[in-house]
């Protein structure tokens, strides 16, 4: 994930963190995570009045960052991200690593996309660099 994140510092691309957890577990460990770039911002399950599978969380992220919930890409590990990501309007891509546990059926999750590893992001269209042929 540290290269995914340092290819989107790079390039300039905002990323930030939506989570059920409370902000108490999760601003101690961004704290300490080093991470090769900060989030744009962090929206935990008790920012907002409601939490994940309601867009409320996503669509609050995409104000403090702002972006446009049509031009962002949610990923996520859990159904009620697909379904959150769904009902924000945004681009949901699903990430078949993590916190999956042996009974979830993620291919089966409304989700845009699928990606087996966090490189697998930067293979999407909006990343994607199209390399183009050299001219004689």
């Amino acid at each position: 994930m540290d290269a995914v994140l340092g290819e989107l510092a790079t390039r300039g691309i905002p990323w930030g963190i939506v989570t059920n957890k409370p902000s108490w577990l999760t601003d101690p460990l961004l704290e300490r995570l080093p991470l090769p770039a900060p989030p744009a911002c962090s929206v935990s399950g008790d920012t907002c009045p409601e939490r994940k599978p309601h867009p409320m969380p996503l669509l609050h992220a995409c104000e403090l960052v702002g972006a446009e919930p049509a031009a962002t890409l949610y990923v996520g590990d859990a159904e009620r991200d697909m379904e959150a990501g769904r009902a924000a309007g945004m681009t949901t891509v699903c990430a078949l690593f993590g916190y999956l546990l042996p009974e979830d059926e993620p291919r089966r999750w409304p989700a845009d996309h699928y990606i087996e590893t966090p490189g697998g992001l930067l293979e999407l269209p909006p990343f994607r660099r199209e390399v183009s042929p050299a001219r004689c």
